[in-house]
Parts: C-alpha cells; sequence; structure tokens
C-alpha cells in the first residue's frame, strides 16, 4: 500500500528550496518574479532577522549562518552567471561576433553586479513605501543582480549608447512594478495613469523630433531625442510590468491548465493528479480568472479530499482566496446533498467547512448548521414523544428558512433551496415514522420532563395561574415595586419565566435572562451589559416578536454604563405603549460574580435602582431561591421590593398533570393510584414529574394488555427507580443545610413514614450541637414542618431517600 505524500509541503507559501545550487538558484530567480511570498518566506526560514522591520538592527544577522552564505553566493555570483550564459546563446544565435560577446559579457556582467548592489539598496528603500515591513533587502538585491545581468542582452542587441544611465532607473521601475502588483486594486490606477503618460511624451517628442528643421547637429540631436524616446516609453512599460505580464501569460497559462485538467479527467482515482502543476499554485501575480479552476479541484475532491483540503487551504491564504470560498461552499453543498437520513443530518454539523461567521455564504450555512444541531439534540432522548416534540419544533424552523430561501435573492439561494427541501422531507418522514412505532407497539408517549426547565414550545406546563395574576396585579402597581419570585430548587420558577407570556396581557413584554450563563462570566462590567443586552434582545425577538435595537460591545468599550443608558432610551421608543418586564433569573449567580470582583457593586446594582426609579416603561423582576434578607447587599438597592413565593402546585393542577398533562394521553390511572402519587411528592412539580416519567417507562415494559392502566402497586414499584433517577436533586440538599441539619433529617426519616418527632425529643438528641440554627435553616428550605410542637418531613418522597441513605 503506497503512503499518502504530506499535501501541505505541495501547496504551500513555504516551499523548500532544490539542494542542487543551480536548479535551487534558479528556482530563486522563478520565486522572485511568480512567488514572491515563498521567496520571502525563503528567506524567513533562513535567517528572520532580515524580514524585521525597518526599525530592526540588521547588525544583529548572522552572517556566517552557511544557509545565508549560500544564498548570497547564488544571488551575487550563480544567477548573475546564468542569466549571461543564456544571453551569450541568444545574442551567439542572432550572429553576433563571439570576441565581442565574450568581452562585452564580462564588462556587463561586471557592471551589472555593481549596478544590482545600488539598485537592490534603491528597491528596499523604495520597497517600504508600499509595504510595513522593511523587508527583502536580498529580494531587491536579487532582482537587480538579475536585470543587471540581462542589461548584457540589451546592450549587445541595441548598443549601450541607447540605455546609458536611464537602465539603472528602468530597473528599479520594473521591480516596484512587480511588486506593487500584489496589491493592484490599490496601486493599478496610478500605473496605468504613469504608463500612458509615458506614451504620450514619447508620442510628442517623436513629432517634434520628425517636424524639426535640420540643422548641423541633426545628427547629434537625432541620437539625444533616441534616448529619451526609448526611455520615456520604457518608463510606462516597466513600471507596469505587473499589470501587463500577467495578461501576456495568461493564454499560455489558461491552455497548460486545461491540458492538465483533461488528463487528469480521463486518470482513474487511484492515479497521482497534475492539480499541482496549475498556474495558480506557482504564479501569485496571476489577477485573472480561469475557467476551469473550481471544477479541477471539486474533480480532485472526489478522488482524494486531503490533497483537494490542501490546494483549498493554500488558496484561502493567496489573492485567490474567493476560489477557496467558492469551493468550500460547493463542496459544503455537495456533502450536505449526500445527507439521506436523520443520522446524517445530526452529524453534518461537524463535518461542514465553512462556519456561521465565514463570507457570503454564512446565513445559508447557518440554517443547516442549526438545523443539524437541533436533530443531534433529539437523540439524547429516550422516548419517541419527546423525539416527535424536538423535530416538530426543527421542522417549524425549516419552513419558516425555506419560506426565507424561496423570496431570497442571495446567490446562493438556488443552490441550497433544494438541499433544504430535502432535509425537511427526511425530518417529517421521520416523525411519521415515529408516531408509527409508538402506534404499532402500543407504547406510552412520556411527556414528562425531568431536570430541566419548561420552554414555549412544550405543552406540558401546568397551572401557576394565581402567581401569575398576582405577578400582573403587581405590575399595574403605581410604584412600581421590583418583585422576587422566590422558591425552593426545581419548583418551576424558571419555567415559569419562560411561559410567563401566557398568564399576562400581551402588553406586557417579557425580557428574560439567565444570570447564570454568559452574564455573570463576563470579565467586566462591559461584558456583563453587552451579554445583558443581548439577553433582552433575544428574548424579546422570541417571546413577543418585537425586535429592539441592537448594542454592540464596542458601543459599550468607552463608557459602558452611559452608553447602556442610551440604549435603554431607545428600548423605550421602540415599546411605546407596552411595558417591559425584565427578568433576571438565578440573581445569586450576580452576587457571587460581585463577590469576586468582577463587577463593582455599586455599578451593577445601581444602574438596576436606576431603572427601577426612574424608568416607568421597565418593571424588574429577579428569580432565586434565597430570601433577600440572605444577600444583605441587595436589600439596599431593591427597596419595597415585593416577593411571590412559589411552592407546591395546586392539588388541582398536580391532578391534572398526572392525569392529563397533554391532549390524548394515553395512561389511565385507578384513583387509589392517584391519591398516592400526590401522598408522595406533596404536588411538588418536579417529583411529580418523575413519578410519573418512571410509571409510564415501567408500564411500556409491562404486558399490553395492562399497560395503559396505572395501579397502586405500579406507583409503589416505580419508588425505587424514582429515587435513582432523582438522586442528584436529592443529593443537593445535602448542599443547602449544614452537618447538623443532614442528622436531624436522617433522623427524623428513620422514624417512618408520617412520623412526628416532638421538640423535645429533638432537643434532646442533639442538645450538644447547633441545633436551633440547623431547625430554623431546615424549615426555612421547606425541607420539614411543625405540627403542634412536633416535626415531620413536608415530602415523603424527600424522607425515602434520607432513610435510604441511612442504610
Amino acid at each position: 500500500m503506497t503512503t499518502q505524500p504530506d499535501y501541505s509541503k505541495i501547496y504551500t507559501h513555504a516551499p523548500e528550496q532544490h539542494p542542487n545550487l543551480i536548479l535551487g538558484s534558479l528556482q530563486l530567480l522563478f520565486w522572485m518574479f511568480f512567488r514572491p511570498t515563498a521567496f520571502k518566506n525563503h528567506l524567513q526560514r533562513i535567517e528572520p532577522r532580515l524580514l524585521k522591520s525597518k526599525t530592526q538592527n540588521h547588525k544583529s544577522i548572522q552572517w556566517k549562518n552557511p544557509n545565508l552564505l549560500r544564498l548570497l553566493i547564488q544571488l551575487f555570483l550563480i544567477l548573475p552567471i546564468l542569466v549571461k550564459f543564456g544571453a551569450i546563446l541568444f545574442v551567439l544565435i542572432l550572429g553576433k561576433s563571439l570576441d565581442k560577446v565574450i568581452l562585452g559579457a564580462i564588462y556587463d556582467l561586471l557592471g551589472g553586479i555593481f549596478a544590482a548592489l545600488i539598485v537592490g539598496i534603491i528597491f528596499s528603500l523604495l520597497e517600504s513605501k508600499f509595504s510595513n515591513d522593511n523587508s527583502s533587502i536580498l529580494s531587491g538585491i536579487g532582482c537587480g543582480i538579475t536585470y543587471g545581468a540581462l542589461t548584457a542582452l540589451i546592450t549587445s542587441l541595441v548598443g549601450s549608447n541607447m540605455i546609458q544611465n536611464n537602465s539603472l532607473i528602468l530597473i528599479v521601475l520594473a521591480i516596484i512594478g512587480m511588486n506593487i502588483t500584489t496589491n493592484i486594486p490599490r496601486h493599478g490606477l496610478s500605473l496605468i495613469i504613469l504608463f500612458f503618460i509615458s506614451l504620450m511624451l514619447a508620442y510628442l517628442m517623436w513629432e517634434t523630433w520628425t517636424l524639426s528643421p535640420v540643422s548641423v547637429d541633426f545628427q547629434y540631436q537625432r541620437v539625444r531625442l533616441q534616448r529619451r524616446i526609448i526611455f520615456y516609453s520604457n518608463l510606462g512599460l516597466f513600471s507596469s510590468i505587473g499589470l501587463w505580464l500577467p495578461l501576456i501569460t495568461y493564454p499560455f497559462q489558461a491552455i497548460w491548465n486545461n491540458i492538465i485538467y483533461e488528463i487528469d479527467k480521463d486518470k482513474t482515482t487511484t492515479q497521482a493528479t497534475l492539480l499541482r502543476y496549475n498556474s495558480v499554485f506557482w504564479d501569485e501575480l496571476q489577477y485573472l480568472k480561469f475557467k476551469n479552476l473550481q471544477d479541477y479541484i471539486l474533480l480532485v475532491a472526489k478522488r482524494n479530499r486531503l490533497e483537494a483540503d490542501a490546494a483549498i487551504e493554500y488558496l484561502i491564504n493567496s489573492p485567490l482566496r474567493w476560489v477557496g470560498q467558492a469551493i468550500k461552499i460547493e463542496l459544503d453543498a455537495i456533502y450536505l446533498e449526500k445527507c439521506t437520513s436523520l443520522e446524517d443530518i445530526s452529524n453534518a454539523y461537524d463535518e461542514l467547512i465553512i462556519s456561521e461567521a465565514e463570507g457570503s455564504a454564512s446565513i445559508v450555512i447557518r440554517i443547516f448548521n442549526r438545523t443539524s444541531e437541533d436533530v443531534k439534540t433529539h437523540l439524547n432522548y429516550s422516548t419517541n414523544y419527546r423525539k416527535r416534540l424536538v423535530l416538530k419544533t426543527v421542522l417549524e424552523n425549516l419552513d419558516k428558512n425555506l419560506q426565507d430561501l424561496s423570496r431570497s435573492q442571495h446567490k446562493y439561494a438556488p443552490r441550497f433551496y433544494p438541499i433544504a427541501r430535502k432535509w425537511r422531507d427526511i425530518i417529517s418522514n421521520h416523525i411519521e415514522q415515529l408516531a408509527k412505532e409508538t402506534e404499532l407497539r402500543q407504547e406510552i408517549d412520556s411527556p414528562y420532563i425531568i431536570g430541566v426547565p419548561l420552554t414555549l414550545q412544550q405543552q406540558i406546563f401546568i397551572g401557576r395561574d394565581d402567581i401569575g395574576s398576582r405577578i400582573e396585579q403587581l405590575l399595574l402597581d403605581r410604584r412600581r415595586p421590583p418583585l422576587l419570585l422566590y422558591g425552593q430548587k426545581r419548583m418551576g420558577k424558571t419555567s415559569l419565566l419562560n411561559n410567563l407570556g401566557k398568564l399576562l396581557h400581551n402588553s406586557i413584554i417579557q425580557m428574560f435572562v439567565d444570570l447564570q450563563g454568559t452574564p455573570s462570566k463576563a470579565k467586566d462590567s462591559t461584558g456583563f451589559l453587552y451579554n445583558l443586552a443581548r439577553g433582552m434582545i433575544n428574548s424579546a425577538k422570541l417571546q413577543s416578536a418585537l425586535t429592539l435595537p441592537p448594542l454592540t460591545r464596542e458601543t459599550l468599550e468607552n463608557d459602558p454604563f452611559t452608553n447602556f443608558d442610551e440604549w435603554l432610551d431607545k428600548v423605550e421608543e421602540t415599546l411605546e405603549q407596552n411595558t417591559a418586564l425584565l427578568m433576571l433569573d438565578e440573581f445569586e449567580a450576580l452576587d457571587k460574580a460581585i463577590s469576586k470582583g468582577r463587577f463593582d457593586e455599586e455599578d451593577v446594582l445601581g444602574i438596576l435602582r436606576h431603572l427601577i426609579q426612574h424608568r416607568p416603561k421597565f418593571k424588574v423582576l429577579i428569580a432565586g431561591s434565597h430570601t433577600i434578607e440572605e444577600y444583605q447587599r441587595w436589600a439596599s438597592y431593591l427597596i419595597n421590593v415585593q416577593v411571590v413565593k412559589v411552592s407546591y402546585l395546586l392539588e388541582h393542577e398536580a391532578r391534572q398533570l398526572i392525569e392529563h398533562p397533554i391532549k390524548d394521553f394515553k395512561l389511565r390511572y385507578e384513583p387509589d393510584a392517584v391519591e398516592r402519587i400526590l401522598q408522595l411528592t406533596r404536588c411538588h412539580p418536579f417529583l411529580v414529574q418523575l413519578m410519573c416519567s418512571e410509571l409510564v417507562a415501567l408500564k411500556n415494559e409491562q404486558d399490553p394488555s395492562v399497560r395503559r392502566l396505572a395501579t397502586l402497586a405500579d406507583v409503589e414499584a416505580a419508588i425505587p427507580e424514582a429515587l435513582k433517577a432523582g438522586s442528584l436533586f436529592f443529593a443537593d440538599i445535602n448542599n443547602q443545610v449544614n452537618t447538623t441539619g443532614l442528622e436531624i433529617l436522617r433522623f427524623i426519616a428513620a422514624k417512618g413514614e408520617k412520623a412526628v418527632v416532638s421538640e423535645k425529643t429533638m432537643a434532646l438528641e442533639f442538645q450538644n450541637t447547633d441545633y436551633s440554627n440547623a431547625m430554623r435553616l431546615l424549615l426555612q428550605r421547606e425541607l420539614i414542618e411543625e405540627v403542634n410542637s412536633r416535626y415531620c418531613f413536608q415530602v415523603e418522597l424527600i424522607r425515602r431517600w434520607f432513610e435510604k441513605s441511612n442504610i
């Protein structure tokens, strides 16, 4: 088996020089005129200090470096001799005298080398005017030597008197013309103007010469004027060499590129390609487009993706970046077309070449990236119902994107619209297949969601009408008090905030911001305000389809709080007659960030207080599992805060969640089974869903004849699995109380279900501990309750967990 070559060394801007002294010298000459980047990288590899800024002290260059000495020999000795030898052969072919050619060659070679040194120095000085560094002094000297050697050819043909000192100027102009070509959009117009002015001067001199009267000095004047005509003609020609040389070489390069393309088309997939010999990989100065380049690289990609990727990477880092981008986009399109299953779609995100922020195709690529990510999410769910729920949301979003693509004038829309259509059909067919499988197996779809907040798209959000009414009433209060949505962990605070729009009037625009996310993780106040604004913008768009004015990070850089306040002015204008409800979830995360010193307390909390007191269109609601009294710093900023407590579901809400969580729910319950779930959970929203989820899983394992009726025995059988599945929730209780509190919980749990323990017994049992503070914290966390001076667990399922932990 043959090993693959290292294509990164073939398609590179820093190729290795040929080890042969003569061939390597010719390679340097080629690089000077066609691959200046390769020549510069070669110098960088030999002696990096040659390419430092013009303030660099060149005395630090290691002139004894063997590779540097080799370079100097090639530039100052071998290249001039090789070029002179070529010039001699050419002149001999034209029939010139051998002795005169040799004598002239020696004279011109020495003079050319001397001139080359001057040209190199002049060029290195002039080059700093066109670039940001003082690099390529050796490039200027090397080019000067080559041009100096070529003067032998010119003088042999037209005579030295015709060029005299003008040759030095023309050489400098030619080198500058070659180098400026790499930035044609910036300098091309000036070169064209120079070219035509030069030709015009030459023409006017010719007209003057032809119309001037004959005189005694006619012959002298004629020779002198001839020099001027030649000089001014060449002035424009040499200074614009980088513009017209690619035009001359283009037809030959196009023919060559087409020949190797046709040869590769007829090759088998295992044979090496000739793509590396395409002119785009060895002529950097060619700015004209080649017809078959994209097709050529796509052909190679089908046979050897490694080589194609290396070629694309080369183009991306060259003036032909647009070609590389176009090929990458087409390769992505080809890959997306090949996705024939949901698994293929879910893997597409990791396989796409173009990122969302890259190039003009980013808008279209974003559609497929997001779709792929969302489809991958559905694989994380174990039930067909949850999978269908996710995929239906994906399908709705894809339908919207298809409508946008069909109306779009984007140049890539026609290419990607059929692919998006194909993906839609794949997802739609899979949803139907999941529904058929569920019906065929008579499985019960589980709509229950454990451990993550309920979103707008999930139908299972039930109840909380009383809390919604309380919040709306407080929002209408003229005193505009800030609100604290307080409740223990997993009581459904975030789910309520996500679905609060269902309970409030549509004139209230919800702006939900999760402070556990990027806002509190920002490194400074600028980052906090930027992420806060971004959360408000995204939430308003999602919850109310309201587009708020943008706020960039750059806008906040100089004066973050002033600019944020000015942005709020624009937001208020956008709100018109509506009211904004800024909902800050998990305020404890922000408090922790302030304690760590990432944000200034006065700045961050001060802007909240200012917003509450001076912006009537804004209402502020913070949510957390701690009271304001536990966070004293907040109490001084959120004056007259109104607490809205989120606790257990009402009994009728819990019954609905158990028996009718969604429309046409297949599972039916015996009355005793429902009562037992209520007893075990005390209508705790998380624990109700936990028990019901495990119950559905248990029933799906039973025979279809008894599968769709839940009994009391089924509920009891589901308890161990529920304790196991909810272990993270139960274990987190250990982090909410102190050591004495945990000992108290285990002590009460050991007494059994419905057991109560008197205060006297508790005091005796824990007399040598911090009993009072521990009991106060347990009551505050709603883990236990007092009934006639006796204490018991509030929730039986939590007692079961601590009873189990005693074993």
